[in-house]
């Protein structure tokens, strides 16, 4: 039976030459970076190294890179450290309706600590209404947080006109970045970005390493305390072979970003127009133009997600219902309600997420699969009426 991965947005394989230059750092340069013998600063050479490869691809400085653990504490770190080192200019921050769940958590958690949070809504494709951000944007609004391109519809918001309206009034302006680092490109000082998120597993590079972009003066409290790493703003010895993979990761993916997207785009057009063409009421998630090269986001009337990722799953196909960390949930997408969808319908969708690996003879199977599949389990739906 094939063996396909449609999961790429959830995580990714290590690349081969990502994983070569990693063995190294696990038996060889392993020592903690805080050392002052040669086996530690040899170990900080790489840690520095890498910090300025990424930091030379983002045309931004070295010093204003810090590494993390993963995107979510990227992110809290974002949200929780700029809302209390800044209190004192204001307690009023702005959090699009879609974004993961990791930056959503942090802002309703900063409630319960006496800070004001708004949530900016979204039209149906997704993409988030600037015109509230304009209309909300007050003397007590320190931060605006948007997600660059949706971690489930794939939907690319407009973050220049975003950055440029927070230049203008004078607050921090946030952006994840995870889905969308290494796969379309970003500006991070043409767009206005005070600190971008991104990570390393989404990349083809390994689990355990990510990155918080924070520009030279902004002031963060940290989250975690201890031995003072990274510019006192992240406490915790280094994974340094995670970082060193990380920034080769970077490497390859921003070299080979524009080939590698025209290829997706040409495989995922097709496949969407054969799904919505072969699968009555099939509907597309997100903006049909304005998304990531590699995501497909689908509702099918009548079924649950649940289901067809399971009966797709025994075909040999790998995909989700929408964001990874919140797959094993029952409760509808929050980015789907929050465009629009209602819940029973919202139920009936399918993340499909393209990658490296991903090839046309993958796309053919997939339409061979898909339609029996959907009209498999409408059969047994108590719900599915056609043309409903």
């Amino acid at each position: 039976m094939k063996k396909i991965y449609f999961d790429y947005a959830a995580t990714t394989p290590v690349d081969k030459q990502v994983l070569k230059i990693m063995l190294p750092y696990f038996d060889k340069i392993f020592a903690n970076t805080s050392s002052i013998h040669s086996f530690g600063v040899k170990a900080d050479q790489a840690l520095e190294a890498s910090r300025k490869k990424i930091a030379d691809l983002l045309r931004v400085e070295a010093r204003d890179i810090i590494f993390t653990g993963s995107a979510t504490e990227s992110n809290n770190l974002a949200i929780k450290g700029f809302a209390f080192a800044n209190k004192n200019k204001g307690n009023h921050i702005l959090v699009s309706s879609v974004e993961h769940d990791c930056v959503l958590g942090s802002a309703r958690w900063l409630k319960t600590q006496g800070f004001e949070v708004d949530f900016i809504p979204v039209e149906k494709d997704g993409t988030v209404k600037v015109d509230f951000i304009k209309k909300s944007i007050r003397k007590e609004t320190i931060l605006v947080s948007v997600i660059h391109a949706n971690n489930e519809i794939g939907t690319i918001n407009p973050i220049k006109e975003i950055g440029e309206i927070c230049k203008q009034n004078k607050v921090i302006f946030h952006t994840d970045a995870v889905q969308s680092f290494g796969k379309i490109s970003i500006d991070i000082k043409q767009n206005n970005i005070d600190m971008l998120t991104a990570s390393s597993h989404k990349m083809y590079g390994p689990k355990g390493a990510a990155l918080l972009y924070v520009k030279k003066g902004i002031n963060l409290t940290p989250i975690l305390h201890g031995g003072g790493h990274e510019r006192g703003l992240r406490s915790s010895t280094v994974n340094v072979a995670a970082i060193v993979g990380f920034a080769k990761a970077c490497e390859l993916s921003f070299r080979q970003m524009n080939t590698e997207a025209k290829r997706l785009i040409k495989l995922r057009d097709k496949l969407i127009q054969g799904i919505l063409a072969t699968i009555p009421d099939s509907h597309l998630n997100g903006n049909p133009n304005k998304r990531l090269p590699n995501n497909i986001n689908v509702r099918f009337d009548g079924i649950e997600g649940e289901g067809l990722v399971m009966l797709l799953d025994e075909k040999g196909i790998a995909c989700s219902t929408g964001s990874a960390c919140s797959s094993a949930s029952l409760s509808p997408s929050h980015v789907l309600l929050a465009c629009g969808i209602d819940a029973g319908h919202a139920h009936g969708s399918l993340r499909i997420s393209l990658g490296r690996w991903t090839q046309e003879e993958d796309i053919r199977y997939m339409l061979e699969v898909l339609p029996s599949v959907v009209k498999r389990l409408r059969k047994i739906s108590p719900f599915y009426k056609k043309g409903n």
